[in-house]
């Protein structure tokens, strides 16, 4: 069921939004009028598509707003599961192209930086307890994880690196880690995603040593992102709701996955 949550018990907004992402297996929906959000979720994936239109129409309904009242409509545009990606621009388009009004397209790692960087702030009441650098974790299935660096500037996230595909053992850190104020830097560093449990035991030994936060992107980070995005001029016109690949494959062939499952077993050995 949506919830309502007074904005001011999460961080100030102003303007009206539409927000959503399907990019991974949570469905996430959120409206904010300027003084409440109302916040929904659900299957995410080949789900959504059945889904996503009928529980944003609800959240506006509660919200007392129509698609043409909003200022922009913020979707989450990838990287992430091909059919939630289509989904959501496809729905981005539909709905602004209707309304008039503009979309933000929102990159699935900054909406997961800025969801840590919220829960890091709301967890320590002094700045010098929180991650300066961040690094968001999204797996991407078949073996790999999608990978960005941010660093915080002013309670903003700003990306340090493109987003990338690395293999879970080949995350590299140094980098990002001299960027990080202070000689204890693994403490000023944050990971945040939702690989923790999935490659477990492939990470690298330093991942211990920082702060580590499982969460996903979601409408709540996008809405606290939109009004910024809208000031700096980055709506645009419905028809470019466009997702955002990083992978250009959707699927292995069958000797890709013999390869990987070789490769696995040479790493890992044979459980059996």
């Amino acid at each position: 069921m949506p919830t309502t949550v007074p904005s001011t018990a999460l961080t100030p907004t102003t303007g009206r939004f539409l927000a959503f992402d399907t990019s991974t297996d949570r469905m996430s929906i959120g409206v904010s009028d300027g003084a409440q959000q109302w916040l929904h979720e659900g299957a995410g994936g080949p789900l959504s598509s059945a889904t996503l239109i009928p529980a944003i129409l609800q959240l506006l309904a509660d919200a007392g707003l129509r698609l043409d009242q909003l200022d922009a409509i913020a979707f989450g545009r990838g990287p992430g599961s091909f059919t939630g990606l289509r989904t959501a621009c496809a729905v981005a388009q539909g709905l602004a192209l209707g309304a008039g009004v503009p979309v933000l397209p929102v990159d699935s790692l900054l909406a997961l930086a800025e969801e840590a960087r919220f829960q890091w702030a709301l967890a320590n009441t002094s700045s010098d307890n929180a991650p300066q650098t961040i690094t968001a974790l999204l797996d991407a299935r078949m073996d790999e994880m999608y990978v960005q660096h941010f660093r915080l500037n002013k309670g903003a996230c700003e990306a340090l690196t493109p987003c990338v595909l690395v293999r879970p053992e080949a995350l590299q850190l140094s980098a990002v880690l001299q960027s990080a104020e202070g000689s204890d830097s693994e403490a000023k560093h944050g990971l945040a995603g939702n690989v923790f449990e999935v490659y477990a035991a492939r990470l690298p030994a330093l991942v211990t040593d920082c702060n580590r936060l499982t969460v996903l992107p979601g409408a709540a980070a996008m809405l606290r992102l939109a009004p910024a995005m809208l000031a700096a001029g980055v709506a645009l016109d419905a028809s470019q709701a466009l997702p955002l690949y990083i992978r250009d494959k959707v699927a292995l062939t069958t000797d890709e996955r013999a390869e990987v499952k070789r490769r696995a077993l040479l790493e890992h050995g044979n459980p059996s």
